[in-house]
Parts: C-alpha cells; sequence; structure tokens
C-alpha cells in the first residue's frame, strides 16, 4: 500500500538519494552530487508543495518534483523530474503521483503543465501521452570536450556580473526560438551567481552575447543581433565562454529542431548531438 503526500518534510538528503536510485539506470548518466542537484532544483524552480512522494512504510520510493512559474503569460508547473525506485515500477505509482499532482494544481490554480522526455522513453512518452500531454517542441542536445575545440577570437569579449531587466528585453530579440524552461531567462536569474556572462559591444551596443556555467559546463544561451551574423561574433563569445568555465564538458541543450543556424553552428565547432527530446504541455 502506497502513501502519496507532498515533499514540504523530505530533506534535500533524502530527496537526492532517492533520485538517483531512480536514475541509476536512466539512458543518460547522472552526474550529480548534492551540490548539483541542489542547483538543479533551484534553477528549475522548484516548490516541495506542490511535489508529490509515494511513500512505501515510511520510504520514499517514487517522486514528481515540479516547478511553478509565470510561463507564456500562464501560470505553469514544470515537471523538474519525475521517477521511481526500481523495484517499485509497472505498479501504476506515476499515474497516481500525476492524479495527486494534478489536484494540486487545481488548488493553486495552475493553467498548464510542461515537461521534457527523451524521445527514446518510449514508456515515459506514452504514459504522458495518455496522461492529455502534446508534443510542443523537438529538442536536440549537444556535448563538447573542452579539449577538441579549437579556440578562435576575432573581437573583444567582455564580463558583465549580470544581464539587468533592461537588457534581457533586447536581447529577447536575438533568439531564433525561446528557450525551454531550463534555460529561461527566469531560470538563469535564479541562480544567476552560478554563470558567466559574456558580451561582444559595437559603439556600445550589445551585438552578441552567452551565458555559461561556472562549474558545469552548462550554456543555457548564445545568440547574436540578427543584423551581425557570420561575422565571427558567436564564436569569440563561445570561445570566451569555454575558457571561463570548469568544466571540460560543454553542454547545449534543448537546441529547437526547426534551428537550422544554432545546429549548423554548433556542429561546425565540434559539438556532436547527443540525446533528443520532446517538450510536452498538458493544458489543465
Amino acid at each position: 500500500m502506497f502513501i502519496y503526500d507532498t515533499l514540504e518534510n523530505i530533506g534535500i538528503e533524502t530527496l537526492h538519494e532517492t533520485f538517483l536510485n531512480a536514475f541509476s539506470d536512466y539512458q543518460v548518466k547522472m552526474d550529480l552530487p548534492l551540490f548539483k542537484f541542489q542547483h538543479m532544483l533551484q534553477r528549475r524552480g522548484y516548490v516541495s508543495k506542490v511535489s508529490i512522494g509515494a511513500f512505501n512504510d515510511d520510504i520514499l520510493v517514487g517522486f514528481v518534483l515540479n516547478g511553478v512559474r509565470n510561463w507564456d503569460g500562464k501560470l505553469t508547473a514544470y515537471d523538474t523530474g519525475t521517477g521511481i525506485i526500481e523495484a517499485y515500477r509497472k505498479q501504476g505509482i506515476t499515474s497516481n503521483m500525476l492524479l495527486n499532482v494534478r489536484r494540486l494544481f487545481q488548488q493553486m490554480g495552475v493553467e498548464q503543465y510542461l515537461l521534457e522526455v527523451i524521445q527514446l522513453n518510449t514508456s515515459a512518452l506514452q504514459l504522458y501521452k495518455k496522461q492529455g500531454f502534446k508534443i510542443l517542441r523537438d529538442f536536440q542536445c549537444f556535448h563538447l570536450d573542452k579539449n577538441k575545440y579549437n579556440p578562435i577570437t576575432t573581437y573583444k569579449v567582455e564580463h558583465v556580473d549580470m544581464i539587468n531587466p533592461n537588457d534581457w528585453r533586447e536581447l529577447t530579440e536575438f533568439w531564433d526560438f525561446v528557450p525551454s524552461w531550463q534555460n529561461s531567462i527566469d531560470s538563469i536569474n535564479a541562480v544567476s551567481d552560478s554563470f558567466i556572462y559574456s558580451i561582444v559591444r559595437f559603439d556600445d551596443n550589445i551585438v552578441g552575447y552567452g551565458v555559461i556555467d561556472k562549474k558545469t559546463g552548462d550554456i543555457p544561451q548564445i545568440a547574436v543581433n540578427k543584423n551581425y551574423r557570420r561575422k565571427g561574433i558567436a564564436r569569440s563569445i563561445l570561445t570566451d565562454l569555454i575558457k571561463n568555465t570548469e568544466s571540460y564538458n560543454i553542454n547545449v541543450i534543448n537546441v529547437d529542431g526547426r534551428s537550422k543556424s544554432m545546429k549548423d553552428f554548433l556542429l561546425k565547432l565540434g559539438f556532436e548531438c547527443g540525446v533528443s527530446q520532446y517538450e510536452m504541455i498538458l493544458k489543465l
């Protein structure tokens, strides 16, 4: 008999341990020490009171970790991670947790539920479709070994401590696609000290920018003003980002599959395409 409850009284160490157990056989290898796990939850807007755990004899055996924010003008929940320890799978726990989650969302006035799922994870994909989720976008994830990158700097790149709201409004005009939840401006601002911000200016105007995690090598955003492309600005920014992160693994995840320019740019510079994901949404 499983008990379902929110996660307000569950410590971060217990969550972390259960998370690692649940994802021990996952398609993507998890390198997630406690500090990275905490960072991930904070970045994605985790809220314990709208997250659900499945308990067997008071032991956490499954979870749905959710974040809540305004997204596309609507109060939106985001599935930061759903998992069940292997011994407890195929017992209907995920469906029951999602049922409980939807009740919580109703009480909070959440209008939609967003998530990403690896395309090859057919069992999860079918479950979400059965729950009423629809595919929004096709995402591709890219990775690069720092040692294999050929650094080229054509333009002077400078660092800023953070990007202010006025600049962000301007920089969104550079985008070819809206970043995914975990790469969004809100996610960057949630852990703003974790990132390095590199920019190129022409006549005091920002014409290109990039953001990289100081420790993990994750690049949530890199973009150049459409009027200044094909001049080496993005490559100068990327070179600076790679030089300034501690990580030897550089990752650009959730590139919109329709963005040929971004995919071509990354592949040309030696990035390899890894997993593909679907962004899915459930209107509540």
